[in-house]
């Protein structure tokens, strides 16, 4: 296994080196190489591993930051209610494009996550370990291949999810591993009260794959080494997924807290015309404010930004960063899972409108409508799908808003779209308008409400509009009954 090609970013670290120890010498640690680089993994029982948690302040380092030990208290208290034994999940379905840490650390140091794992599976008295892990990604042989190398506290699983953007949200990775649909749950339930929303129902306790191998991190130095680095509120080193144009994404190990100029400047980079911390429900930062911006949650909280997942982009001067944000709005549009208002109509409505824009095509009432429907999309979905990319959108038309003129008053900057935002191969399917054919009868507007709307002389706005999975059926509808057969959907294998 050590000698086999991973398919993964290049690994750079800013002294000290935690998670990626021993990888300057290894493609990817097996247990004996993990057993020479770490040091056997002290044993703890629920009130120590609880109270060390809370010593280093430990928070979840998947996007949302909530605090470790106040999640595992809570299916803790379930499980001692019921009499259930909790279960233990690994959330690796790493479905972020600008994110690539968690793959990383399932790929060359998984006994480090299993380590965490196991540590909270011995001291809380869990039925079970499930690690969910992207279909396709190098996670699906190396976990499986880690399981096979050591003894566990209890039965362990991987569960391979789709690699989509919404896998990673909570209540779409337990109901995959419950053998449900991958998508949120129609009504939120939190995980930790086991009935309503747990593994088989059992309370459940779930953090992502970086979070789980801090914590054998912490309780291999104990709260004073761990706290070393870092800042005082948030201790320890942190994981970043800096990508560059035209070549391979860097993951790079850097304390919490370290300016942001240094590290891109470590990357061969410059803040260019804006910076993305946080991928695609994280927030973009002008250029002034990117340079000595603190990479921790309250550094960048202060700047109207945030952590989230740790993927950062540096958007060159040379492309024109409403069409790379467009392309972004469709994607994400396209990867909700409509299940709610403003995920079947307030995303893709934003998402026309950014692309309107981009065109030179919108008028400011356009925008205004998409600034309305971003604002009302926040809190009222039914996960934070919605929530973060109205932050992703709304940041970059404060951040961009030289740009935004541009395009309203003119065709555009003038810029190409060099499409520098990584995003996934496309594999959906497109409606199309064929405008020599369109007669303006709107009807397609009226069969498919959440792909098509109509321009101010009756016409659809757009000529080409992403669908989604649960939108193919009112595609279909409007295709098969438009009486000028002015509309095709095309799919991509």
């Amino acid at each position: 296994m050590n000698s086999a090609p991973l398919k993964l970013p290049e690994m750079r670290w800013l002294r000290p080196s935690r998670l990626t120890l021993g990888l300057d010498r290894h493609q990817r640690l097996d247990v004996a190489a993990h057993t020479r680089a770490h040091p056997p993994l002290p044993r703890t029982d629920r009130a120590g591993l609880l109270a060390l948690a809370e010593a280093v302040g430990l928070s979840g380092r998947g996007g949302a930051g909530f605090p470790f030990a106040r999640k595992a208290r809570a299916a803790l208290a379930t499980a001692d209610r019921t009499g259930t034994a909790p279960v233990i999940v690994v959330n690796g379905a790493e479905g972020e494009p600008a994110s690539a840490k968690d793959k990383m650390l399932l790929a060359r140091v998984p006994h480090l996550v299993l380590d965490g794992a196991s540590l909270a599976a011995a001291a809380f008295g869990a039925s079970e370990i499930v690690i969910g892990v992207a279909s396709g990604s190098p996670g699906e042989t190396s976990v499986p291949a880690a399981l096979a190398e050591r003894a566990l506290p209890c039965p362990a699983r991987t569960v391979s999810l789709p690699e989509r953007f919404v896998s990673g949200e909570s209540g779409a990775l337990i109901r995959g591993i419950n053998g449900l649909p991958v998508t949120p749950a129609p009504l939120k339930a939190r995980a930790a009260d086991g009935a309503a929303g747990g593994v088989r129902r059992r309370p459940t306790l779930l953090s992502n794959v970086e979070t789980w191998a801090q914590l054998a991190l912490a309780a291999r130095l104990g709260p004073e080494a761990y706290a070393s680095v870092g800042t005082a509120a948030e201790p320890g080193t942190t994981l970043l997924t800096v990508n560059r144009p035209g070549t391979d994404a860097l993951v790079v190990e850097v304390p919490i807290g370290t300016r942001l100029g240094p590290v891109l400047d470590a990357c061969g980079l410059r803040p260019g015309v804006g910076v993305l911390v946080g991928g695609y429900h994280g927030a973009w930062l002008r250029p002034s404010d990117a340079i000595d911006a603190p990479l921790s949650r309250a550094g960048l909280s202060a700047l109207g930004g945030t952590l989230g997942a740790g993927a950062i982009v540096a958007l060159p001067d040379d492309t024109c960063p409403l069409g790379e944000t467009a392309r972004v709005a469709a994607w994400l549009a396209a990867e909700s899972t409509g299940q709610c208002g403003p995920c079947k109509r307030g995303l893709p409505a934003a998402a026309e409108a950014l692309a309107m824009l981009a065109a030179g095509a919108a008028e400011p009432a356009v925008l205004e409508d998409a600034r309305c429907a971003l604002g009302a999309a926040q809190a009222g979905g039914a996960c934070s799908h919605p929530d973060g990319v109205a932050r992703f959108l709304l940041t970059a038309l404060d951040v961009f808003s030289e740009d935004v003129d541009a395009h309203l008053s003119s065709p555009g900057c003038g810029r190409p779209v060099h499409g520098v935002l990584p995003l996934p191969p496309s594999k959906g399917a497109r409606l199309e308008v064929d405008w020599s054919r369109c007669a303006g009868h709107g009807l397609c507007a009226v069969l498919a409400p959440d792909l098509i709307r109509l321009g101010p002389h009756g016409y659809p706005a757009s000529a080409t509009v992403p669908v989604a999975p649960w939108q193919e059926h009112g595609a279909l509808r409007a295709v098969n009954q438009c009486p000028a057969l002015a509309v095709r959907l095309r799919r991509r294998a």
